[in-house]
């Protein structure tokens, strides 16, 4: 199960490795923090597969010793041919070879499926994770970030990291400590040859250290214009209908140009630092195999090398440019993989700004709702509530009026804690909510939107919310004491009517239904209705304004409304005017008085 006292502290300014505080600053060395972070990163998720990761381990330097020894049975069989030996002996060397052959084959084709599971095991649940991390991130970050952004960061950048961990043992560390042990068996054959392969590896090392610092920085940078570009296509898709309608598809070609300009500059700069990087290789390896050749050539006539041992030296030579050039070939991937763990990190950094609170007795049934000089904005140029004042007595109802952007949907949003107050305090049956667990705040309050999420699943799943363990008959209960029976009726396969994509489309009024059953489901004492029934032709309006007569019995309920009609039930009325209450009271008494602002609306007939 996540734990998000585990997570990071706020990226870049700080950060902690297992959990521990370290306390430094992120100026200072790049390398280092880099190099910490990828080991917390991998031994996080790798920790738990340590048993096949140990199995992997030890297959990988079964792989590495059958590579070694095969070719130097090539070796013994020129040296026992040149030397005249018998076919017999040829025979077993070259049975030899086949079997040592095969054995790699066969340990190669165990380790690589162990890779696959090792590698996509871990990042699966690092998808989890991060998943789990954005739910619980505030309502703040998800406006500044878009779901097409995060998409692409929670299954783009974990799915390269996926193929990076597939591979990394076996073609990155396996390689590695292949060339390691080439070169220390050409030092046991001959130094000098040593010496120059040594030589040739150190200056491939130091290349390759030093342009991949130069190239993680465009790889990032191309992880980034993806996530711009998902983010955009997300976004207008979603928004097709209205692109349409009000003749935008100009603009929205425009901004799609720009996002693949950017694309393609980025996609290009990081593909020719990784073709520089593979032509500098390639030449380099030339020249050290035309020079291991030369000096084999020149040691041969001594009888100081045989001309097995130079063949076995040139097929290690070989088979170290062979790594060497593989090991270049994923730079691609490690590069991504880098630029990817950073992006990964910064989410996984990322922490909520709303803190969860450390727990407080509530009492049961309703409770009363008060606002004390609540002052809050979404930014810094105005705010959305000016020191805005009321409380709601427990069991009892309020109608909140005012223009659109007077702040009303805001003060339910503070309520269920998506934001925190800059000022004042939010309160309930007089504890503050920011000393509520966030599960225990929200699980007190039901809220209804106008536009409500349907999942495509069955109409059981969507009022359940993938809950298993709700009765059926306790569903149906719900549905018949909203007084929605008749239209349960008429669902083609009751509770498992398939809804969304594929299946059963609801209307408008047909989803506010389906939210109101899921509300009473969760048996909440507080309610919040967000323009619940605007839009709703007359029938399923009067339909629904019988369930919500219902399901606001006996509780505490808030009701945001642009039509008058909405609050004709309410007990209490707050009208909104730039983020100010500029009326309150009882609804009868402000019905009663010609002089108020609520009379004056009522006249008027809309909010």
């Amino acid at each position: 199960m996540f734990n998000p006292t585990t997570w990071m502290n706020p990226f870049p300014r700080r950060y902690m490795v297992d959990g521990r505080d370290r306390g430094e600053d992120q100026t200072q060395s790049d390398a280092k923090w880099n190099v910490e972070l990828h080991i917390w990163l991998l031994n996080k998720y790798l920790r738990p597969q340590k048993a096949k990761t140990g199995l992997l381990a030890v297959l990988l330097l079964a792989s590495i010793a059958l590579e070694l020894l095969a070719p130097q049975q090539l070796g013994r069989f020129i040296d026992e041919a040149e030397a005249g030996g018998g076919e017999s002996a040829l025979v077993s060397i070259a049975v030899v070879f086949i079997v040592l052959t095969i054995g790699r084959q066969l340990v190669m084709s165990v380790a690589g499926y162990l890779s696959e599971d090792v590698g996509w095991r871990a990042t699966n649940t690092m998808r989890s994770d991060l998943t789990d991390h954005c739910l619980r991130l505030d309502q703040g970050f998800h406006k500044d970030h878009t779901p097409g952004e995060l998409m692409e960061r929670v299954d783009g950048d974990v799915g390269v990291l996926a193929d990076f961990l597939s591979f990394f043992l076996f073609s990155v560390v396996g390689r590695a400590l292949l060339a390691l042990c080439i070169l220390g068996l050409v030092f046991a054959t001959d130094y000098r040859i040593g010496l120059l392969l040594l030589g040739f590896s150190l200056f491939v090392v130091l290349v390759l250290r030093r342009l991949q610092a130069v190239a993680v920085p465009h790889f990032t940078a191309l992880r980034q214009a993806k996530a711009g570009l998902s983010g955009f296509l997300e976004e207008q898709l979603a928004g097709t209908e209205d692109v349409r309608a009000n003749g935008a598809r100009p603009y929205v070609m425009h901004r799609l140009a720009g996002h693949v300009d950017t694309l393609m500059r980025t996609t290009r700069a990081s593909m020719v630092s990784s073709r520089v990087f593979s032509s500098v290789l390639e030449v380099s390896l030339a020249v050290a195999t035309s020079a291991v050749l030369a000096t084999g050539a020149y040691l041969l006539p001594g009888e100081s090398i045989t001309l097995g041992e130079i063949f076995l030296i040139y097929f290690y030579t070989q088979l170290l440019s062979l790594s060497l050039i593989v090991l270049t070939s994923h730079l691609d991937t490690l590069q991504k993989a880098s630029g990817a763990i950073r992006r990964i990190s910064e989410l996984h950094h990322t922490t909520s700004k709303i803190a969860d609170g450390p727990g407080a007795k509530l009492p049961d049934g309703p409770l009363d709702v008060s606002f004390e000089s609540v002052v809050f904005g979404y930014g810094e140029d105005r705010r959305t509530l000016d020191e805005v004042s009321f409380r709601l007595p427990a069991g009892e109802t309020l109608g909140l009026l005012g223009r659109t952007g007077s702040g009303k949907t805001t003060i339910t949003r503070l309520l269920t804690r998506l934001y925190d107050v800059e000022a004042g305090s939010v309160r309930i049956a007089d504890v503050d909510v920011r000393e509520l667990r966030l599960e225990q705040l929200r699980s007190r309050i039901g809220v209804v939107t106008q536009d409500v999420q349907l999942f495509h699943a069955t109409l059981r799943d969507n009022v359940t919310i993938f809950d298993a363990s709700v009765p059926d008959a306790k569903i149906e209960q719900a549905i018949a004491d909203l007084g929605l029976a008749e239209w349960y009726a008429t669902l083609p396969s009751g509770l498992d009517t398939l809804i969304a994509n594929g299946g059963e489309t609801l209307s408008a009024g047909e989803a506010q239904l389906l939210a109101l059953t899921r509300v009473l489901l969760s048996e909440p004492d507080i309610v919040i209705l967000d323009e619940a029934s605007s839009r709703l032709d007359p029938a399923t309006e009067r339909l629904i304004e019988r369930a919500t007569d219902r399901l606001l019995g006996g509780r505490t309920g808030l009701v945001v409304a642009h039509r008058l009609a909405t609050v004709q039930k309410v007990d209490h009325i707050i009208v909104l005017e730039d983020g100010k209450v500029c009326e309150a009271g009882p609804r009868a008494a402000l019905t009663s008085d010609p002089d108020s602002r609520f009379s004056v609306l009522m006249a008027g007939g809309i909010a």
